[in-house]
């Protein structure tokens, strides 16, 4: 069996892309990656806020932005091809990029499920396809895909955001299969509540629909966290960024909930 030397710059030499990389999770992601050794892309659809986003890491590494829309496949296209023209393939992949519109079934007409689909699933889809292509001919790549707790398990008023979940696990799962045995791996890592911008937007809605303060509303949300906290972004980072190292090799197909133990 072939040692794997573990480095604090394991990383080093391989180009990382992470979607929805200008905030929260994203952003959090791409310091890891930098942190790691990782050359890294910031995508989104913001480009001022991607540029501030890179200006933060500056001194981290090497890092670049590049503006795409992930639910259009051209877009994609086409910001991949210029990503790696800068910094060569894309080694590692991570589908950060998501959306979450809260409304009952009852409400939830066509367009907010199609809106929560292209986003948080066919974005993952189109991403993966761009990428993949290159790390198959290398014989090495990562693939995580950031999906949520609601890929896991179900929540009252998000049943289009839930469903597009599932379907990125289901994604992952399938897709984990097909790459086995060729040096790319696929996972996805299932944050619980984390304090991001989507989550202070809950809890906006949360205190105008109830009329509680914004303490109660916070208290709401953790509350299924038995660790009665929100997680934070660095966590997920920190399973996001070892996934991709390559000691973790033998990690293929998983969805691992960062979560305190809400999902077992």
């Amino acid at each position: 069996m072939t040692r794997v030397e573990m480095t604090p710059l394991a990383l080093s030499g391989k180009h990382a892309l992470v979607t929805g990389a200008g905030r929260g999770i994203g952003h959090a992601c791409a310091r890891a990656l930098l942190e790691r050794g990782a050359r890294v892309t910031l995508a989104g659809r913001d480009g001022a806020q991607l540029a501030a986003a890179a200006a933060q890491l500056a001194g981290c590494g090497e890092v670049a932005c590049e503006a795409l829309d992930v639910s259009v496949e051209e877009s994609v296209r086409d910001g991949f091809a210029r990503a790696a023209a800068r910094f060569g393939r894309i080694d590692i992949l991570v589908n950060n990029a998501g959306q979450a519109v809260s409304a009952s079934f009852g409400k939830t007409d066509a367009a907010l499920w199609r809106q929560m689909l292209a986003v948080n699933l066919d974005g993952v889809f189109h991403c993966s396809q761009a990428a993949l292509p290159a790390m198959l001919e290398a014989g090495w790549g990562r693939i995580v895909n950031v999906a949520s707790t609601a890929g896991l398990v179900g929540y009252r008023y998000v049943s289009a955001y839930v469903a597009a979940k599932h379907g990125v696990i289901g994604l992952t799962r399938a897709l984990a299969l097909e790459v086995a045995s060729r040096g790319v791996t696929v996972n996805a890592v299932c944050p619980g509540y984390t304090e991001t911008d989507i989550v202070k937007q809950a809890l906006a809605n949360i205190v105008a629909r109830t009329g509680r303060d914004e303490a109660q509303a916070r208290a709401e949300l953790a509350a299924g966290n038995p660790q009665k906290r929100l997680v934070q972004s660095v966590e997920v980072a920190a399973a996001v960024a070892w996934l991709c190292l390559p000691e973790s090799g033998a990690m293929n197909g998983q969805s691992i909930a960062v979560a305190g133990g809400e999902v077992m």
